[in-house]
């Protein structure tokens, strides 16, 4: 797995002087790695570029600069970052209105599970959700769900060959899938090896 060393991190300062010139460029690249499924469903594919900024963006933010801070926010992004078999992602369940969040939030209770990508002519392979910690209750899902997709050999060599791969999703209220773009495949297929 790659990992992200605390001295491999922009200072403060250095951070928040490329913080904003560098933004377009990682706005791009977020977007490249975005699938979005139907109307109000996101998949942010997380690669090491991503969480680094995460976790900079973090640090920024909170003002954290010593070194237990520092570390904190490493161990808790960089489990997101991916490690060869694998891709991991964080999924978005957006809904502009509150009301509507709320009520479409009770219907879509495990919808983390029924993830899933297929790579053409092979098996489905559903999330591993929230590995974290749990995020739903009785009630509702939670809006934001980190999901790890683990993939066979066979898999990861047929993706890096060029197979195509749709991402979906077969939870009863919110059935759907889409082909996944290929400058997007192309993108994920680099975090297999």
């Amino acid at each position: 797995m790659t990992t992200i060393a605390r001295d491999s991190l922009m200072s403060l300062e250095a951070y928040a002087k490329v913080r904003k010139t560098d933004k377009p460029e990682l706005i791009a690249h977020r977007r490249l790695r975005t699938v979005r499924l139907g109307e109000h469903l996101g998949v942010q594919f997380e690669d090491e570029r991503t969480i680094r900024r995460q976790i900079q963006e973090m640090l920024h933010i909170e003002k954290i600069f010593d070194q237990e801070g520092v570390q904190a926010e490493i161990d808790a992004y960089a489990p997101l970052i991916p490690d060869g078999s694998n891709w991991k992602a964080t999924m978005l369940i957006e809904y502009p209105d509150v009301h509507e969040r709320k009520r479409e939030l009770a219907r879509l209770i495990g919808i983390e599970d029924r993830m899933f990508v297929e790579p053409e002519g092979l098996p489905r392979v559903y999330a591993i959700a929230d590995e974290d910690l749990d995020r739903e209750n009785d009630e509702k899902t939670s809006a934001v769900h980190f999901l790890r997709f683990e993939f066979t050999r066979a898999m990861v060599d047929a993706i890096r060959a060029g197979a195509a791969v749709k991402l979906g999703c077969d939870h009863r209220n919110y059935p759907a899938h889409v082909a996944i773009a290929p400058e997007t495949l192309a993108s994920l297929a680099g975090d297999l090896h």
